[in-house]
């Protein structure tokens, strides 16, 4: 089976085959219907005037204490114009190294979690997080420290205006709702943050320590792909989606 990116769609086959392939099961109930928004242009650069320059500010800022640690901050990346906005908690070693979000074992779970209903980073999804520095020793952000880097985070939302976000794990969920629910309680729900939905699931590093938590996470992702599929078409002549793949 041939890559599967933003420049090679997943077929339904493919998108099968990758389904498979992280939720460790060999038939699952996938529903697929098709690549979703997958545009006919390359993605446009990222607003210089804007997220750029932010990017930029990312790289020299100390407002907390992770700015000291750090090697690398990990501002963010993907399409200018994202169907999907997705963000995690904070970079871990690989994202420190590389300065990039999502790379390391749970970074490139994710993709294959996005490549299953048809979207990608390099065409139609952005990945940030809410905090940019890695925290030492890969904990949680405190307070603090995520009070003081989410300005940057709100910065995106608005530049980017994604048509739906998707928070990966408690802390991610918990920052961007405003709520002391845990997880297993926010996954699977819609609600909104500044006008957008926005439905929360596990964060893959908790589905490469727990694989009995993979089949929740697939059905939150049927979830989004019905979602996605009722958009309709974008001015650039991006498709909505195919065959409803179905809600739980």
């Amino acid at each position: 089976m041939g890559a599967v990116d933003g420049r090679n769609p997943a077929t339904p086959q493919q998108a099968l085959a990758i389904i498979a392939d992280w939720l460790g099961a060999a038939d699952p109930k996938s529903g697929w219907g098709g690549p979703i928004g997958r545009s006919t242009e390359p993605s446009p650069a990222i607003p210089a005037v804007d997220l750029e320059r932010d990017r930029l500010d990312v790289d020299a800022c100390r407002a907390c204490r992770l700015g000291e640690g750090r090697r690398n901050a990990a501002y963010g990346e993907g399409s200018a114009e994202p169907l999907v906005l997705v963000v995690g908690e904070g970079p871990g070693a690989e994202e420190d190294a590389q300065g990039r979000p999502f790379v390391g074992p749970a970074g490139r779970l994710l993709d294959r979690m996005l490549a299953s209903i048809g979207l990608s980073r390099e065409t139609n999804c952005y990945i940030a997080n809410i905090v940019k520095c890695r925290p030492p020793g890969n904990r949680e952000p405190a307070p603090d420290e995520k009070e003081a880097c989410m300005p940057w985070l709100e910065r995106q939302i608005e530049a980017l205006r994604p048509r739906f976000i998707v928070a990966m794990g408690r802390t991610a969920a918990t920052a961007l709702l405003g709520s002391a629910e845990g997880i297993g309680k926010l996954r699977g729900r819609w609600f909104e943050r500044r006008g957008i939905p926005l439905i929360a699931t596990y964060h893959p590093s908790a589905l490469l320590r727990d694989e009995s938590l993979k089949r929740p996470a697939w059905e939150d992702l049927k979830t989004l792909k019905f979602r996605l599929s009722e958009l309709e078409p974008r001015r650039d002549g991006e498709p909505g989606g195919g065959d409803d793949p179905g809600n739980g």
